[in-house]
This record gives C-alpha cells, structure tokens and sequence, in this order.
C-alpha cells in the first residue's frame, strides 16, 4: 500500500517544490543505480515535497519498462518514505496501464501520465486514455498535459468527475487562456504544477493561475538555490525573483537553448560542474560540448 492517498498526495505535492531527479548511466549508457541512490538520497536530505523517477529530467523516454521499473523501486527502497515517490506511466494505453500496475506493485506514491507520444488523439481519446490508467490503480494519477496530449477544459472537467484518483494537473504549454478556463472549471480539485522547460522562468506568473508548485530541474545540481527561489516566488518577492532570473536562469538559458534536448542534458552537465557527475544522456540527445560544460561550471560557481 501507498503512503499516500490520492488526496494526501495532492496537498503534498501542491506543499512545496518537486524534485525530478536525472537518472544515473555509465559511460556505456547502462543504468547506475548505485550513484542513482546517492543522488536520491542527497536530494531527499532537502526539505522537497515529492520525487518523481524517470519522468522527462530522467529520461525515462529512453529507459526500457523494466529499467523504469528497476529506477522505481531503487528510489521507493532509497528514499524509505522521507518524501513521496512518484512513478512514471507512458506510451500507449496498454503500456501505460501496465507500467502503472507495475509502479503500483513496486512501492510508489503516486503517477505521472506522460503523453502518448508519436500517437494524435483527439479529446475523447485522450479522456479515455487518462481514465484506463486512473482505473488500472488505487494510486493518485498526476497527468501530463503537453506535447500531443494537451488537454482542454471540457475534458479535465470530465476526467475528474469520472477519476476520483486524478488529483493533479501538470502543464507543460503555458496557455494562459486554457490554464484559466481549466481552473475556473475544476478548481481546487486538482493539484496544479507548473511543467514547462527550466519551470522557474514562467513561476512567478503562473502562481496567479493557482500553480503553487513546478517541477524543478536545477534542483538536481543547485538543491539551495532552487529552494531560495522557491521561497522568493512563494512570497511574491518580484525583486528577488528577477534578480536571480538575470544572474542565473538567463544565462542558462542561453546555454540550453543552443540544441534541442539540452533542456535534459544541461542538467547532467550541471551535475558535472558540481563535481556529482550522472554520467551521459542517452540519444538521441545529446551532451553539452567542453567549452558549453565550462560555461556552465563558471555560471554554477558564481551562485554558489
């Protein structure tokens, strides 16, 4: 059994910043649980409200099922209950019904739905694709809405009022007009969490759309920093916020937008400068290059 409820994982996750941690590979791109533990247990030591194992920071695109099912269980067993674990649930419905049972058997807290991806759907599908793997578990389902799976108003509507284990909504687009029409819908009945790339740039905004939370992936390399700015958009502080936007974010911005899927590998280059190496991306990403590795080292010193 869970340590969470649906409902008790909601208000935790919604709580505090979330933690979607890298997975470890050596250098012949096999899994590394054993620096994989260590990760997780160096970011479980910081005050997180939930981790969330091989979604999009941890590659869990490239990972076979039962490597997803070996990067869970290593972090249910590691994290021993100090925060939830949340598992991931994705391709096609059979698939992602199947992982869910399998994160269900392994210990987890919860599920990210991630999108169906190389599958178009439209709406109905896309309803009764959610509710197949809301129905496959007794877990709190927290269902990914990018990419070809974005969903609208009318169908969150829907799916709440037939999943009573859908509890959260994460965003990976940033539609502003279909962010409000899905609260003004569902309310506080779902757990909002903010999912775009490098989710700190859009916080502060998004906070006004009921996201207390996002999915923080500078967390993995810079835990304290993540947590400060945390704490400053929480407060509303738009000084503080854009001040750390200007020194940090920018600039690493600037890095990861030079090739598409530097928004995974950055981290793991970020993890490198910290001297807490998680080894290569799988492709089709790509790593950062030496000079990219070095610029990012002299950004992550000057906030340390």
């Amino acid at each position: 059994m869970p340590d969470y409820s649906p409902q008790e994982l909601a208000t935790q996750l919604k709580s505090g910043l979330l933690s979607f941690p890298v997975t470890h590979f050596t250098q012949d791109l096999e899994f590394d649980e054993a620096r994989y533990r260590e990760h997780l247990s160096w970011l479980s030591g910081y005050p997180v409200a939930g981790l969330f194992a091989a979604g999009g920071t941890g590659e869990g695109f490239s990972l076979t099922p039962e490597e997803i099912d070996r990067v869970v269980r290593a972090a249910v067993d590691e994290v021993g209950g100090r925060v939830p674990v949340v598992a991931p649930a994705t391709g096609g419905t059979a698939n992602a019904v199947a992982q869910a049972k399998a994160a269900e058997a392994a210990g987890a807290d919860g599920l990210l739905l991630m999108p169906p991806y190389l599958t178009e759907a439209g709406q109905e599908g896309l309803v009764e694709h959610v509710s197949a793997v809301c129905a496959a578990t007794g877990l709190g389902v927290i269902v990914y809405s990018r990419a070809n799976a974005v969903l609208v108003d009318r169908s969150v509507e829907a799916l709440v009022e037939r999943n009573p284990t859908l509890v959260g909504f994460k965003d990976g687009v940033g539609n502003i007009e279909n962010l409000t029409r899905i609260y003004a819908a569902v309310g506080d009945r779902l757990a909002y969490i903010g999912g775009l790339p490098t989710a700190e740039t859009f916080a502060l905004p998004l906070l006004q759309l009921g996201m207390s939370t996002y999915s923080s992936a500078i967390f993995n390399f810079v835990p304290q920093y993540a947590l400060d700015f945390y704490a400053d958009v929480r407060a509303q502080d738009r000084d503080a916020v854009y001040r750390r936007i200007k020194e940090f974010v920018v600039p690493y911005l600037n890095i990861r937008d030079r090739t598409k899927g530097y928004a995974v590998s950055i981290i793991k280059a970020g993890l490198t400068a910290v001297g807490r190496p998680a080894g290569p991306v799988r492709p089709p990403l790509s790593n950062l290059t030496e000079d990219e590795l070095a610029e990012l080292t002299a950004l992550v010193n000057k906030i340390s």
